[in-house]
């Protein structure tokens, strides 16, 4: 059912992993998407891995949208200014779904660590890469939208839980991309365009599946090692819970809020790429115990 024809939607870190999934959601729900990173063919981005922003985009049109590669390192003024008066001009000045995805973090995130002995270049850098990128594309691409009066904006980040998230740099951006969306959900109060965060599960990516060395074909084997695995989505999975949002007329409800792809899956009933809906928060509570969710904590504030 294409229920996003004919809107335009700018996906920022569409390489690999959630990007690639939440592309191609946005795809088979009939969007244009413009599909942006680093890495394009003759020229990856990424040391050791192979995904390109056009295969991103080919898989986008395959699944019955349109889609459209851009390179753009987001983390340059110069590169989004350019990019936005791209779709500006190609779709008559219309964005309407905005995803901040991009990480490129694994490299630089130092696990096992503490704060006093992780790498400052590193950190800093994780920071400039993963949440100013985020502001820079926000603050260019979202006007955009400011002139039309409405919209969505997504912001990816990892886990829906206020508390620790294992070393410091990368507890900071995803907390920070959560307060992100909070912040311009409040800003933009006053206007019909919703601002907010969105965690996948245990993503099932295809550095992860390489981590483990396995296929899609035959993932579940991983779970010999890793039993958490065994709970875990495709890329496509939170792909779907972006296009289900960017598809509801009501989610201005949800601004300002941290959504996660089993929740709206138990509220829209998509489901996976095999037809599954995995559930990564009810196997946490049962693995690991009941957690406090973040929108909890804040639920004083609003």
């Amino acid at each position: 059912m294409k229920t996003l024809q004919r809107r335009v939607a700018l996906v920022a870190g569409a390489t690999r992993g959630a990007g690639r999934g939440i592309a191609r959601g946005l795809g088979e729900a009939g969007a244009v998407v413009y599909c942006t990173g680093r890495s394009v063919r003759g020229k990856p981005a990424t040391p050791g891995r192979r995904e390109t922003v056009e295969e991103t985009a080919e898989m986008v049109t395959a699944a019955g949208g349109t889609g459209i590669a851009v390179r753009c390192d987001h983390t340059k003024q110069a590169d989004v200014r350019k990019l936005v008066a791209r779709i500006k001009a190609d779709q008559k000045g219309r964005l309407d779904i905005l995803v901040n995805d991009v990480w490129g973090g694994d490299a630089l995130t130092e696990w096992g660590k503490t704060f006093w002995q992780v790498s400052l270049d590193k950190g800093l850098a994780m920071l400039v890469q993963a949440i100013h990128s985020h502001i820079i594309t926000s603050r260019l691409a979202v006007p955009l939208m400011i002139q039309r009066g409405r919209g969505v904006i997504v912001e990816i980040t990892d886990g829906d839980f206020f508390g620790y998230r294992g070393n410091l740099f990368y507890d900071l951006v995803k907390i920070s991309v959560i307060r992100l969306a909070m912040v311009m959900a409040y800003e933009l109060r006053k206007t019909d365009i919703c601002a907010l965060a969105l965690t996948p599960g245990f993503l099932r990516s295809e550095a992860m599946l390489d981590h483990f060395g396995v296929t899609e074909a035959n993932w579940r084997d991983a779970g010999k090692k890793e039993p958490d695995f065994l709970h875990s989505e495709t890329p496509l999975f939170v792909g779907r819970a972006v296009a289900s949002l960017a598809a509801d007329s009501n989610v201005k409800s949800k601004s300002g809020k941290v959504c996660s792809s089993w929740d709206l899956s138990d509220e829209y009933g998509f489901t996976d790429a095999d037809g599954s809906r995995p559930h990564w928060g009810n196997h946490f509570c049962a693995a690991y115990g009941v957690y406090k969710k973040f929108d909890d904590l804040l639920s004083a504030f609003r």
